[in-house]
């Protein structure tokens, strides 16, 4: 992980693009842990899926991320945050019990 979080100015396109790949690979592995991880707190809720959400805590967790990452902000945030737990939600309910759905 440090090596994707360390600043790195590339000198060419092709450098810059590899960087890229290299973040949006460690990207995808965290999006299917935290999908995982949420859909654990599915199973475990006693109203899960769309209905369950807990926009407070959403909104305290975009928050939480606008201070680690302040050029992006809560506004630039919001909408992906938005995405990835509905994401997971979608992803929760078509694996419900172990049984993939799609």
């Amino acid at each position: 992980m440090a090596a994707v979080v360390r600043p790195e100015a590339p000198e060419t396109i092709d450098g810059a693009r590899s960087a890229i790949d290299r973040v949006d690979a460690a990207l995808a592995t965290l999006l299917e842990r935290r999908a995982g991880l949420a859909g654990r707190i599915q199973r475990l809720k006693p109203v899960g899926g769309f209905r369950g959400r807990d926009m407070e805590r959403e909104r305290r967790l975009v928050a939480a991320m606008a201070r680690r990452a302040p050029s992006l902000g809560a506004g630039l945030l919001a909408p992906i945050m938005n995405a990835v737990i509905e994401a997971g939600l979608r992803l929760s309910e078509e694996t419900r019990d172990g049984e993939d759905r799609r």
